[in-house]
């Protein structure tokens, strides 16, 4: 599915429990993603975020099951609560060093996530606003930055 190009805002719950969408196209004149925009599309397997956008909001992508990677463009400065919460299947995530801040529970049960590439330094990671439960219940997760490791538990 492609959104029409001209488009400024996807308005809270805009997909919500679309279960039969499977991809999305997400045009450059998006500049903001809504609460629970794509929450519960449990067969969105592939999403483009464009440049343009600067945040992704509460529950945005929350319950996308079948979502096995995320990249996160360098124009987003911060990822709201429970973003991707119970984004099972998420296994990767690239997160640029434009992001000054994760929210609450942001990648709460992403079960599967294991990795983050992340496009600054190691001190830059650390230094991010980081609610203190911004990734319960995952695995020991890898945080690859330019310099070296992080170890997130």
């Amino acid at each position: 599915y492609a959104i029409k190009d001209g488009t400024i805002c996807i308005g809270g719950s805009a997909f919500y429990d679309c279960t039969s969408l499977t991809s999305i196209t997400i045009p450059n004149s998006v500049t903001s993603i809504g609460d629970q925009a794509f929450g519960g599309c449990t067969n969105l397997t592939s999403i483009t975020i464009p440049d343009s956008v600067t945040g992704i909001d509460n529950y945005a992508f929350s319950g996308c099951t079948s979502l096995t990677s995320i990249t996160i463009p360098d124009s987003v400065t911060s990822i709201h609560e429970f973003a991707f919460y119970d984004c099972t299947n998420i296994k990767s995530i690239t997160i640029p060093d434009s992001v000054t801040s994760i929210g609450e529970s942001a990648f709460y049960c992403c079960t599967s996530l294991t990795s983050i590439t992340f496009g600054g330094t190691k001190a830059k990671w650390n230094s991010i606003g980081k609610a203190p439960d911004w990734h319960f219940d995952t695995p020991t997760i890898t945080v690859t930055c330019t310099d070296g490791t992080v170890t997130e538990t």
